[in-house]
């Protein structure tokens, strides 16, 4: 369903930036790292060890704003509650919306997160809060967890991106700014429409034969250069060509089609169905990180008749993702994380609309790492402030992390100056890590 009735943010009036298609920008990339000083992961040693492993991240991201009393924290009855009832769920004691009942069947594989308090209203500051873990500082620009699980997690010289972006309208392009001072190399490339990445087609114009040859004289010249100037920065820029050479030989693994029609039937017709079962795909082939985008949640009118239709899509796909991952194999390796930039008042506004809330509401996690089948916190009676065990974004990322393996209180040596891996004044949610 689309929104158009969301707030005039910034967020919702311009465009997502589109770039060049993957393989220019793999090649930008590897200029990018020459502004980019980074340093050796402090304890590389620890990085390997973690690759052997493969653990991977999922990331469903519900942009503009889920509400959480109509998904994982209803409160029927109650002056804030809405139309909609809480049903059971497989785990006993545990409802949630009756919006969600094919979710609710695969409660037993999730922990709710229901004390979510991150003091932020705003959608641009919201979300950097709940990707990275870091407040916003003019002074300083942090990674994405996506950006960081692709420097800490991903095999080393993966022909693969280490942070793929699926969302409505794809770009095909590579975004910098998300991997911060990680470098370009490690920031996410966009996808949409259970489409294989734009540009990695060799032109009818050039036989494989030139290619190759081009492809050759390029490393000639590379080596060649190296002999006499050897840097992190020209081995990162070669490695990105390199890549994107590789990546074009596998360009069929992010072809949905490739799927059994009756999987793309059970995930749904829509698009969200399709890039929940692309995501299977490349989590299922060793991508690290993979982000699904549903949106636009930003529900300041007709929040439950928007609710009811959009979830119904929410529902359908991320059950049946949920499902696979544990039927395939995967649950044990990948950690999955549900969030959003902040959930929806309690109170219902004169449009029948919820507005922005970042004061109580929920994230839901599963797979590696973490406890599953229950709950973590709560808000009152009518969801209005949390009353057990609240926490923050900072805390979450630490958590995030720790569930993958990593030391989340690692630095990073950027140009010899260590920079946090998370926000060193909070540290992981103990009680949430298996």
């Amino acid at each position: 369903m689309k929104c158009t009735y969301a707030c005039q943010t910034a967020e919702h009036l311009v465009a997502r930036r589109r770039f060049l298609g993957l393989a220019g920008a793999s090649a930008m990339a590897g200029a990018g790292v020459l502004a980019s000083p980074l340093g050796a992961f402090v304890r590389p040693a620890a990085a390997a060890e973690l690759q052997s492993k493969q653990k991977r991240i999922l990331m469903v991201y519900l942009a503009g704003g889920l509400s959480q009393l109509e998904s994982w924290d209803p409160k029927p009855g109650t002056d804030t509650g809405g139309p909609f009832r809480a049903i059971p769920t497989s785990v006993p004691g545990i409802h949630i919306s009756e919006l969600l009942p094919q979710t609710a069947r695969q409660m037993h594989r999730l922990t709710i997160v229901r004390g979510v308090n991150i003091n932020e209203n705003d959608h641009g500051r919201g979300s950097y809060i709940m990707h990275t873990g870091r407040v916003p500082d003019p002074s300083n620009e942090y990674p994405h967890l996506g950006s960081v699980a692709a420097r800490c997690l991903s095999v080393e010289n993966d022909p693969l991106p280490g942070y793929i972006h699926i969302t409505p309208g794809g770009g095909g392009g590579l975004s910098s700014s998300d991997a911060a001072f990680l470098g370009p190399r490690y920031a996410s490339v966009t996808l949409g429409g259970g489409q294989p990445p734009q540009n990695t087609v060799r032109p009818d114009a050039v036989t494989e034969a030139a290619d190759l040859s081009r492809q050759a004289m390029r490393r000639r010249v590379n080596d060649h250069f190296a002999r006499r100037r050897r840097t992190a920065e020209t081995e990162a820029y070669t490695q990105t060509y390199d890549q994107a050479a590789e990546l074009m030989k596998r360009r069929e693994l992010f072809d949905v089609t490739k799927e059994p029609a009756t999987d793309a039937e059970r995930y749904g017709s829509h698009d969200f169905g399709r890039h929940c079962l692309l995501a299977r795909r490349l989590l299922e082939n060793g991508v690290t990180f993979v982000k699904v985008s549903h949106s636009n949640y930003d529900t300041h009118n007709e929040n439950f008749d928007f609710h009811l239709e959009q979830l119904g899509e929410f529902d359908q796909a991320f059950s049946t993702l949920v499902a696979d991952l544990a039927d395939r194999g995967l649950w044990d390796s990948t950690l999955l994380v549900v969030n959003s930039e902040f959930g929806r008042t309690p109170g219902i506004n004169q449009y029948c609309g919820r507005d922005h809330w970042g004061t109580a509401w929920s994230v839901v996690l599963g797979g590696t790492g973490v406890k599953l089948g229950g709950a973590y916190g709560a808000t009152n009676h009518n969801g209005t402030e949390v009353k057990d065990r609240q926490v923050n974004g900072a805390q979450l990322f630490h958590t995030y992390l720790q569930a993958v393996g990593l030391d989340s209180t690692e630095t990073f040596d950027v140009s010899g100056r260590p920079l946090p891996m998370a926000d060193p004044a909070f540290g992981p949610i103990k009680e949430l890590l298996a």
